[in-house]
């Protein structure tokens, strides 16, 4: 009998230039010591969120992490018509009327003093972007009510607006967080399990931080005969190498989310599994452009547990004299996978396979595919062709 689908794996390489993709709070490289050398690292956060945002733009749906979904409210109530000061007072009860504690922003003139109606959630609300006309939609319903209702002027203060229909707006759920989870412990029930999981990107290699200076001219002084020098100097901190990415996706926790919807799941495994592969976090772009794409991408479709290929490079990779580091890093890939897959016995490899726009055999990674459309069709059709008990669909 066929073992049931659980986890869809995405290992890849990808070689970034001078680059500075995801820095830390003092705007360094962030790094990780692993195998006992310093690896330039992307936070899973960084490289999720730039996943994400392809991933909103393939299935048409967005949401909205913010702690300010009142005044979100409040500029759709004033995209409407309504009066400024109303909408304001629409918003800030909307963001008042849940469980969730709230504050009120700070006067930027005068930070002692706060600002009536200009509410600030204590934690940040994710719901799909069809939330905010559906707060609106409630605040219009009680239109009468908001007009003779007090300001919220203080955290004390309670909204007019039914607190139950505010909560079953932000219990409400897109494709977005079926796949990438909610968290909102404050309101019962809200909370939604991510069916993806998403390690950090490291080099494969011991990487050095490089510092480069910078300098700015001033155009107007330039242009004086008897001026020197330059009107801005600064450094800043860049890296370079081949990162090993690892993502799942967990199909089991994917159907506790949208139900048994094939169509639904085709379509967001495979947005997903194409935005992780061609996304890249923005951090420095205007400035370095290092919009590479990965030398390597496999897929596998496993019936028991995801497996990453991080520990591969453990030791870390040493490019041969005058070579770079992709070509050695697909090695240590190809190798690890193979007694990898191995010791775990691959009767729980449903499929396998890999593309690359350089490499060519790679026996340790599955069927070989030309495009990485053809390899995300080829997992994904295994993958969600199969019923529970394992007979195919």
């Amino acid at each position: 009998m066929i073992q049931p689908a659980r986890f869809i794996d995405i290992h890849l390489l990808q070689s970034v230039p001078f680059a500075n993709l995801n820095r830390d709070d003092l705007n360094s490289v962030k790094s990780v010591q692993y195998g006992n050398v310093l690896r330039t690292r992307v936070s899973s956060q960084s490289w999720k969120r730039a996943a994400r945002e392809l991933f909103q733009e393939r299935i048409g749906q967005e949401a909205v992490r913010t702690r300010r979904i009142g005044e979100r409210v409040t500029r759709e109530l004033e995209s409407r018509g309504w009066p400024t000061d109303l909408a304001q007072r629409a918003g800030a009860h909307a963001a008042a009327g849940s469980s969730i504690k709230f504050e009120l922003a700070k006067d930027r003139e005068n930070p002692k003093q706060t600002v009536p109606n200009k509410v600030l959630t204590n934690a940040m609300v994710y719901v799909p972007e069809a939330a905010v006309s559906d707060l609106a939609d409630l605040a219009a319903e009680h239109r009468d009510a908001l007009e003779t209702a007090k300001d919220i002027k203080k955290p004390a203060d309670k909204s007019i607006l039914p607190k139950d229909r505010i909560e079953a707006i932000l219990r409400s759920r897109n494709g977005v967080i079926n796949l990438f989870g909610q968290m909102l412990a404050e309101v019962d029930d809200a909370g939604v399990d991510g069916a993806l999981q998403v390690a950090h990107a490291l080099t494969t290699h011991e990487t050095d931080v490089e510092l480069d200076y910078f300098s700015a001219v001033d155009d107007v002084t330039a242009a004086w005969d008897d001026s020197t020098g330059s009107g801005h100097m600064g450094h800043a901190e860049f890296s370079a190498g081949t990162f090993y990415r690892f993502a799942t996706v967990d199909l089991r926790d994917l159907a506790a989310n949208i139900g048994d919807d094939e169509r639904a799941a085709r379509e967001l495994v495979t947005a997903f599994l194409g935005s992780f592969i061609e996304s890249l976090p923005q951090a420095k772009k205007n400035s370095t452009a290092a919009h590479t794409i990965p030398g390597l991408v496999h897929l596998a479709v496993r019936s028991d547990r995801p497996l990453s290929f991080a520990a591969a490079f453990e030791k870390p990779v040493r490019s041969a004299r005058g070579g770079g580091f992709e070509a050695p890093s697909v090695k240590h890939l190809n190798d690890y996978a193979l007694k990898a897959n191995t010791l775990l016995g691959t009767g729980r490899i449903l499929t396998s396979g890999w593309a690359s726009p350089e490499h060519t055999e790679l026996e340790g990674l599955g069927t070989k595919h030309n495009a990485f459309d053809d390899l995300i069709a080829a997992a994904v059709n295994t993958a969600l062709n199969q019923d529970t008990t394992g007979a195919t669909a």
